[in-house]
């Protein structure tokens, strides 16, 4: 059966189906409550969600540009070495929608978004510990280069930087 992933912006009304997909992508991903999975889709730039046939919620984005109050310590990290870079906090499938193309047609709207937008780089980490080979796998298909390697959570997890430049 071929998928056709439709894609739209998500809205207040998506935090609780926001938050379980989000954390039925633990460890790859940090746990959120609605409160702080609403901030977060507040302070994003480009915040959109992938549908299945049916027009349920499979998957969702959310990024951030350069210059935002955002103390996580990924970002926090990529702007103090980039200006003008495209944070992607976070990328989320359900198990239900890995391998339809839900991934891709999310990262070809990320990466329109930031070339529209006039931005240098697209920025991102993946879990390296515990281990998300998969995620980078992905990640390195879309051209994303090693930046650095981070400590975050108390030492608990430990992140692959990455960066895709745009120019």
């Amino acid at each position: 059966m071929e998928y056709v992933i439709k894609l739209r912006a998500l809205s207040e009304s998506d935090v609780s189906t926001l938050v379980e997909i989000n954390n039925s992508g633990y460890p790859g991903v940090p746990m959120e409550d609605a409160a702080q999975m609403g901030a977060l889709l507040e302070m994003s730039s480009l915040a959109l969600g992938a549908l299945d046939d049916n027009g349920e919620l499979i998957g969702f984005v959310l990024a951030l540009d350069f210059g935002q109050n955002y103390q996580s310590e990924n970002y926090v990290f990529f702007e103090s070495q980039f200006r003008n870079h495209f944070y992607i906090d976070r990328i989320v499938l359900s198990a239900d929608a890995r391998g339809l193309g839900a991934g891709s047609a999310l990262y070809e709207a990320i990466f329109d978004h930031a070339r529209k937008a006039g931005l240098e780089r697209i920025t991102c980490e993946v879990n390296i510990e515990p281990p998300n080979p998969g995620s980078l796998r992905f990640h390195r298909r879309w051209g994303f280069e090693d930046v650095a390697t981070q400590a975050t959570k108390g030492g608990s997890v430990v992140v692959q930087l990455l960066q895709a430049p745009l120019v």
